[in-house]
Order: C-alpha cells, then structure tokens, then sequence
C-alpha cells in the first residue's frame, strides 16, 4: 500500500473500529438504550426486594404489574412519583429482579430523556423478540407541558400504538413531570386548559406509586434492614446523627451510612 491517502485511512480504522454489534435482546436481563442499539448491561445487580423496607404497598403494585407483563397479560405503563431518595429506581430494578427470578421473562431497557425520540424505533425492536420488556425513563422531568407532549403521544394517542410486550416505567419527583405555578393561569384564554395541559401526561400511566418523605423511625428501619443483610452492628443516634449531618432523611442516605460504616468496620459490600 503505497498511496498514503489509504495508508492513513487504514491507520484511522485500527484506531476507530467499528461500533460493537447490538446485544441480543434473548440473552441478558437489563440492557441500555442509546438511541441506535441495544447495549447489554453487564453488572444487573439489583438489590434484592426484600431490602426495600416502607414501601410495601408500591412494591406489591409494581411486582403485580411486572408479572402481568412477563405473562403476556394486560399491564400498565407506571409512573413512580415524590420525595428524592426514597427508592423509586431502586424499586423498578429490585421488582423486575424479583420476577426474573421466578423465571419471568422480562428484561429492563433503561432509557434518557435525550432519546425520547427514537422510543418508537426501540418499540419496533423490541416487539418483534418474543420476551417482555420493561423501558425505564429515570428521574424525568419537563420544564413545561409542551415539552412532555412526544412522551404523551407514545403513552397513548400516537400514530402507531406500542407492543403489547412493552410497557414504560418512569421516575420523577414531580407527580405531574412538569412544574405547576398559580401564575401558569395567567395570560391563558381558557386558564382550564394550561392545567388539563399540565396533568394529561401523568394521566396517561395507568399505575401511579407515590413515595413520600421519610419520617425518622422510617429511616432507623431502613438502616436496620441493611445492616441486618450485611451483619452490621450500628447505633441508632449515630444513624440519625448522620442523616442530621446530610440535611435529609432518605434511603440513599440510609445506604450512604450503611457504606460508611461498612467501610469504617473494614467490610466490603
């Protein structure tokens, strides 16, 4: 090969080489969605449902609607909604790790809301793989309700309708996805509308969860649950201690402490 032209463009495709093939949507149990292909994900490690402690209503609404999706039976999409930290995601990912161990199948597909879309094109993927699928939309939120309308019209009202073995499961903190202000009424011709507006996309889910602020007992509980799992001994005052420390009560912080004190005692987790 003596035209340097190709000389380089060979030396450019030993540095760059091609992108690795889409993961085969039978073969893992949680995947990655980047807008073009299916990316397995290698370290699904749900934390085991159990753990979850206060939640108990949720968990049970979410499992049953999971198994009703890995049975081919009617299920709906799901919106887990309130206070931050208080084990929204990990609830989706503990739930679907719940029923694939009871031989479900079903798979998770996180997604961001940057690839809003190309949703229609993984619908179309994924309806054509005879395994349910549940597409997980983390932490989302709009700034208005024109923002949330692409999201609105896959739930419902699209031109093509999604497969029956795919449902959405979203998180925000927000109930409604958008911010709602007394003033959004304002310069509205019909001030009914701008609110319809706002609350058409939470009506939507079919299942809506909430998640509440942790009160201090809730919190102990929690900490309690995972020390008991990881044979930890701790303090209840230096638990509340810490969260006092943080500005917050939640179960991340809970985990935050577990970690601390796994670490301080020489542990791994």
């Amino acid at each position: 090969m003596t035209d340097p032209l190709l000389r380089i463009a060979a030396a450019l495709e030993r540095l760059s080489p091609p992108p690795a093939p889409a993961a085969d949507p039978l073969a893992h149990p949680a995947y990655g969605w980047d807008g073009t292909i299916l990316r397995a994900t290698l370290a699904f490690r749900p934390v085991p449902i159990d753990r979850l402690v206060g939640i108990d209503a949720q968990k049970a609404a979410l499992v049953a609607n999971l198994e009703r999706l890995a049975a081919g039976a009617a299920a709906h999409d799901v919106l887990l909604w309130g206070a931050r930290g208080t084990g929204k995601s990990a609830l989706v990912k503990a739930g679907i790790g719940a029923v694939q161990a009871t031989g479900g199948s079903l798979a998770l597909v996180e997604a961001s809301a940057t690839t809003l879309d190309t949703l229609p094109r993984l619908f179309a993927l994924l309806g054509q793989v005879p395994r349910a699928f549940a597409v997980f939309l983390d932490d989302l939120g709009f700034d208005t309700p024109a923002d949330g309308r692409a999201l609105r019209s896959l739930l419902e009202g699209g031109a093509e309708g999604r497969p029956g073995n795919v449902r959405l499961i979203v998180t925000a903190n927000r109930r409604h996805l958008v911010p709602r202000d007394l003033s959004e009424q304002d310069s509205a011709i019909n001030p009914r509308d701008v609110v319809d507006d706002a609350l058409a996309l939470a009506d939507r889910f079919g299942l809506s969860l909430g998640f509440h602020v942790v009160d201090q007992d809730h919190y102990v509980a929690i900490v309690a649950r995972y020390c008991d799992a990881y044979a930890l001994p701790f303090d209840a005052q230096e638990a509340i201690n810490w969260a006092t420390r943080r500005g917050s009560r939640s179960g991340r912080v809970a985990w935050q402490y577990v970690t601390d004190l796994a670490g301080r005692q020489g542990k791994a987790l």
